[in-house]
């Protein structure tokens, strides 16, 4: 029978809590990051670690299918009750993960020097962050194991463990900032060694919270499975469009930093400390957001679209207030923030002039972020992949026509940017519901199931 709506609720808000409060220090840490950075006597240095973190958002976040692939996949296993496919998940996404670390610190050189190139910032900020970006580099196994890791516990409906993980992973980074740049004197290679240790602390904790996991699950490793290619064709199929639509909103993000970093440091650095603003917004959607690609995806994997709908809808509800929020509390205490996060006087007058976008911000945004996650569960991919090429072929010739508005222009093209991938997945979302997700009382037969998007 299809759960009571008040318990799809519950359901949703007992997972989306601690994935709130985790998501909540990440740009937590961010904020720490621009914090401490921002106080030191030059705004070069702000300069040079926004740089270097947008780098590493492409670097990093570029891999991110290791997480939103391993989750959607995680929770349709769990739906079918497939023990052993979990375990195979988690050991196929795990060698992934090492695999290509690896190669991105064989690597790192060249995509480093490629990535500030494209960014085109002040030759001396592009100067601390290449500095910034040879550290990180150290932690890319670190970063894309502990991705795999917290995708398959979200997967399984685990939010605590993620909880657990990523306040163990800020906390630590949080604590040696401080050590490093306010305690010793260090500046954006302090942040950057604080993240490396910080990560490698996580993977270990993370590790260790696997190994009791695998305890309570039935079946075991099987070899084929781990080392033959052929076998990794589902979670490549998914994990392919993910990568590319990862890529086009890093690609969206950073065009950003690079196009506020061509207007002068000032800018870079206030457009820096307002991007914080949006993440903070984003991290707190993505509670929902996640919740929703756990209970979505089960809701796939045992083939009850009913239920599927009642957490879109639920979820959606829950998103909008926390949105209504955000927006409200930018429009009253948007200059306090500002003030909190640098004082450097032209950084703070820069930052204010633009702070109206971020009132709007959370408003048209809500919607991909939600949808996101609906998507992941259900391994419907593609559609997010076509409504980051729709967001795009929209922001960059807004942009273009802008240019004369200066930052303004660029506010606004991005804030289309947004618009437009929040109504091509609604509109998706729609069509589905209408056909592939539309729930039947008779039994379907196998060649009318659900095949990953």
């Amino acid at each position: 029978m299809t759960r009571p709506p008040a318990d799809t609720r519950s359901r949703i808000l007992s997972l989306a809590w601690p994935i709130i409060v985790s998501n909540i220090t990440v740009p937590l840490l961010g904020l720490v990051d621009t914090a401490v950075v921002g106080h030191l006597p030059d705004s070069r240095y702000l300069a040079g670690v926004t740089l270097g973190a947008t780098l590493f958002s492409f670097l990093f976040w570029g891999f991110g299918f290791l997480r939103m692939g391993t989750t959607g996949l995680t929770s349709q296993a769990v739906g079918r009750e497939a023990d052993g496919e979990v375990r195979n998940l988690l050991g196929q996404s795990l060698l992934l993960a090492m695999v290509i670390g690896l190669g991105l610190i064989l690597a790192g050189g060249p995509l480093v020097d490629l990535g500030l190139w494209l960014l085109d910032g002040s030759e001396v900020a592009t100067e601390l962050a290449a500095e910034y970006a040879r550290i990180r580099l150290l932690s890319a196994p670190a970063v894309l194991a502990n991705y795999a890791i917290l995708g398959w516990f979200l997967g399984q409906q685990n939010s605590r463990v993620t909880l657990a993980i990523l306040v163990l992973t800020n906390g630590v980074n949080i604590a040696l900032d401080l050590l490093f740049v306010v305690g010793l004197g260090m500046t954006s290679d302090g942040v950057a060694w604080a993240t490396v240790l910080a990560d490698y602390t996580a993977l270990a904790f993370g590790l260790w919270l696997v190994s009791r996991q695998l305890r309570v699950l039935s079946g075991c490793f099987l070899r084929q499975r781990l080392l033959r290619l052929a076998a990794y064709g589902e979670l490549f199929r998914v994990n392919a469009n993910l990568f590319v639509r990862t890529l086009g909103l890093l690609f969206a993000m950073a065009f950003f930093t690079s196009r506020g970093a061509a207007q002068g440091d000032t800018v870079l650095a206030a457009n820096a400390v307002l991007l914080q603003f949006i993440m903070l917004t984003s991290y707190a959607l993505d509670g929902f957001a996640h919740a929703a690609e756990a209970l979505a995806g089960r809701a796939v994997g045992r083939r009850r679209f009913d239920e599927f709908g009642q957490v879109v809808a639920d979820a959606a509800r829950f998103s909008l207030v926390t949105a209504a929020g955000a927006s409200l509390a930018f429009a009253l205490g948007g200059d306090w923030l500002i003030a909190a996060l640098t004082g450097l006087p032209e950084v703070r007058a820069t930052a204010g002039d633009y702070l109206p976008w971020m009132v709007v911000m959370p408003l048209v945004a809500v919607w991909s972020y939600l949808l996101d996650g609906v998507f992941i569960g259900a391994t419907a991919i593609r559609e997010m992949r076509n409504s980051i090429y729709a967001g795009l072929v929209v922001y960059l010739p807004l942009w273009w026509l802008t240019t004369p508005l200066g930052n303004h222009g660029l506010w606004l093209a991005f804030l289309a940017f947004a618009v437009v991938r929040s109504g091509v997945l609604a509109a998706y979302y729609r069509h589905h519901r209408r056909t592939r997700w539309r729930h039947r009382d008779a039994k379907v037969s196998v060649d009318e199931e659900p095949r990953p998007g």
